[in-house]
């Protein structure tokens, strides 16, 4: 800061901000760079949820496709084994969420599909699985 002598004139502004120019750049700093950071934040839990709203689905899709292929099952009890692993699991993480099972004579398929809970504003992010296997059946040899 200026120091004044006796019998000086008082320092213009000018010359104040010239002895001190970084004088309130850290508020401004900080300002700009919060929301920033709150945003970055925002958006690595926003990928996380992704990732395992992923997960969840191709388990439910799996364990669907399991039991609808077991030998005497149908695919309502493979989709109310899904639904119901999606109940338990999910949680808000896939609030729209949808699970279709279907059976043949030789594959039993699931299909899940949803959409992941919104954290950053306007961004929806869709996740999928699919899962297939071979229906069991005795054979002779």
């Amino acid at each position: 800061m200026l120091r004044r002598r006796p019998g000086s004139r008082r320092p213009s502004r000018l010359a104040r901000l010239r002895s001190e120019p970084e004088r309130g750049s850290a508020a401004t700093e900080l300002v700009l760079a919060t929301p920033l950071l709150l945003l970055l934040i925002m958006g690595v839990v926003q990928f996380a949820l992704y990732y395992h709203g992923a997960q969840v689905a191709q388990a439910a899709a799996s364990q669907a496709v399991a039991v609808a292929r077991a030998q005497g099952a149908t695919s309502a009890t493979g989709q109310s084994e899904g639904q119901a692993i999606l109940d338990q699991i999910a949680g808000g993480t896939l609030p729209q969420r949808s699970i279709t099972v279907t059976r043949s004579a030789a594959e039993a398929a699931a299909n899940v599909s949803g959409t992941v809970q919104s954290l950053v504003p306007g961004l929806h992010l869709h996740v999928s699985a699919h899962a297939a296997a071979p229906v069991e059946a005795w054979t002779k040899n």
